[in-house]
């Protein structure tokens, strides 16, 4: 499957849902972001891949961040908002006073003994906040290289202000989901100690910034070095079209992802459904008996699909019929050109289905059929039954 073909089965999928110059900028990042995540003789995991909306411009500006957008940001003011050349550390690691897990208390009998034991935990915790400084010192040892940790659990603010007058960005509570995005995307591996830190356990990226909205905050991690994971960031001026937005890059996501498993396609646009209509009617010719109905009502029900096309597109379904089905007899591999109405040949149009939907759709009609066929009959019975003396 190269990329000419996944852009084409992106496309077709995309403008189904939205107009064709939106679909045309998202089904490039659709592709690109398939391409980002896919390893070597392993399945596509599309949870790799992050969809992140932001009410904010409009939807042509909806873009691929080849990395991570965490959707929350610093809580300490005097903490940098853009940072180049970054080293991060990935931690689980509780940096603020923790509650015992079960029920506990403590008794002192003067005001010594209280300030001796609240020292006593704060010292726990700068204990651990100095042993990362002082990592952060010996890994940045120039200036241009700088210092962002990314933690599960939380920061107090005694804490953040320590890693602030460092020049230290620091995350907190960042979900697990994220975390585990950040080192598929940057690299190095997630801590839970700060004991024995080493620099093999930090990931790297080019760009760390924060973009702030309204009352909301956006971390961008980018130019990662090795993108096992990536961001598609959709913006749009309202949620419907966001929520519209978000149905077809999903759509779109599978359909991809679906080619490269299936490594096959079939050709679109009611295509595939006027051909098997076709052969079907030559073989009605061999069936006798009652089965030659249920092969033609079987033929009938496919033409369903370029029919729906045909209205759809504001044609009329049977002139269309007609049409189609000429031009296969000429030989001709043919399908809809809903902006003409005319037939057209598919391939040429770079218009696919997946061969996995269509092998469903086969097999689900039928049984679907069956079982409410059985319902009917289940229910007549019952009707019957409950007549007199029946």
């Amino acid at each position: 499957m190269d990329r000419d073909l996944l852009t084409n089965v992106s496309r077709t999928s995309v403008r189904t849902k939205l107009a064709p110059k939106l679909a045309d900028l998202l089904t490039d990042i659709l592709v690109d972001s398939i391409l980002t995540v896919k390893q070597e003789n392993e399945p596509i995991d599309l949870f790799m891949v992050e969809i992140m909306e932001m009410k904010h411009r409009t939807a042509a500006d909806s873009r691929l961040v080849r990395g991570i957008v965490l959707d929350h940001g610093a809580r300490h003011p005097d903490m940098p908002k853009s940072l180049t050349n970054c080293h991060i550390l990935t931690m689980n690691v509780s940096l603020e006073y923790e509650k015992t897990e079960v029920n506990s208390s403590w008794y002192y009998s003067s005001a010594e003994e209280r300030d001796a034991m609240v020292e006593a935990e704060r010292r726990f915790i700068d204990v651990r906040v100095k042993k990362i400084i002082d990592f952060k010192r010996s890994v940045c040892d120039t200036p241009d290289k700088k210092f962002v940790i990314v933690n599960q659990k939380g920061i107090d603010p005694l804490s953040l202000d320590m890693l602030a007058k460092e020049g230290i960005f620091a995350l907190r509570r960042a979900k697990r989901r994220n975390m585990e995005r950040v080192t598929l995307a940057c690299g190095g591996e997630p801590m839970n100690s700060v004991d024995n830190l080493e620099k093999h356990v930090l990931g790297y990226a080019g760009k760390v910034y924060e973009h702030v909205l309204g009352e909301e905050k956006f971390t961008f991690i980018e130019d990662v070095k090795n993108p096992k994971s990536c961001t598609i960031l959709i913006k749009g001026p309202n949620k419907h079209t966001i929520t519209q937005i978000k149905d077809a890059v999903r759509d779109g996501l599978r359909a991809i992802k679906n080619a490269i498993e299936d490594q096959c396609l079939v050709p679109g646009a009611g295509a595939f459904e006027i051909a098997c209509f076709m052969e079907l009617m030559k073989f009605k010719d061999s069936v006798k008996g009652r089965q030659r109905l249920g092969v033609e009502a079987f033929a009938q029900a496919l033409l369903v699909i370029p029919k729906a096309l045909a209205r759809n597109a504001g044609f009329d379904a049977q002139d269309t019929m007609v049409s189609l089905q000429e031009e296969y007899l000429d030989g001709n591999l043919t399908g809809i050109d809903i902006s003409t109405g005319d037939p057209c040949n598919p391939i040429d149009e770079g218009i696919w289905d997946n061969y996995n939907v269509k092998k469903h759709l086969l097999s689900s009609c039928t049984v679907i059929a069956s079982n409410i066929l059985l319902t009917d009959e289940l229910m007549r019975a019952g009707r019957s039954s409950l007549k007199a003396g029946g």
